[in-house]
């Protein structure tokens, strides 16, 4: 055998491996995607849209959702981006409404502690989960407006900071 027959055959296995390494970081994101977009959707079928809202408190440092005159809002808890339970119960109306044609809008508050372009970006996370959620439940992305991530210095705790409104635009 020839050393030219031998470069071609280890370019062939060189291929061969590059292409192995390719599908398996392929099917591990599209794993990660699924299992994140898949939480959403089973919570979409497991939920009655038609129940009442969810509330519950946000003084803790762990993920919640209150409904308060129509806002819905959601606490997170610090460093996370997780939806708290009963989030698509307490969507219900937000969810009828932009299904019938309405605007949904999401804001997105950080508190000011630690590092401000953290903090946004964190707070645009969680914006984009409650955005995911929401289109997992059949509204059309048309229908949300996303806007900038605010800072909140108004109350002082922290945990109240830390959070994603969705109000019915019209």
């Amino acid at each position: 055998m020839s050393s030219q027959d031998n470069e071609v055959e280890y370019r062939v296995v060189a291929v061969l491996l590059v292409a192995v390494i390719v599908l398996v970081t392929g099917f591990a994101v599209g794993l990660g995607i699924h299992k994140s977009r898949g939480g959403a959707a089973k919570a979409v079928a497991a939920a009655p849209v038609a129940a009442a809202p969810a509330v519950a408190a946000a003084s803790s440092d762990d993920a919640s959702v209150v409904v308060e005159n129509g806002v819905v809002k959601f606490y997170f808890a610090s460093g996370k981006a997780d939806l708290a339970a009963g989030a698509m119960v307490a969507l219900g109306d937000a969810i009828t409404a932009a299904k019938a044609g309405k605007r949904l809008v999401l804001s997105g508050f950080h508190d000011a502690t630690g590092d401000p372009a953290f903090n946004a970006e964190l707070a645009k996370k969680r914006a984009l989960a409650v955005r995911d959620a929401l289109v997992g439940a059949g509204v059309a992305e048309s229908s949300l407006e996303l806007k900038k991530p605010e800072q909140t210095t108004g109350t002082g705790n922290d945990a109240e900071a830390r959070r994603v409104e969705v109000m019915i635009a019209g």
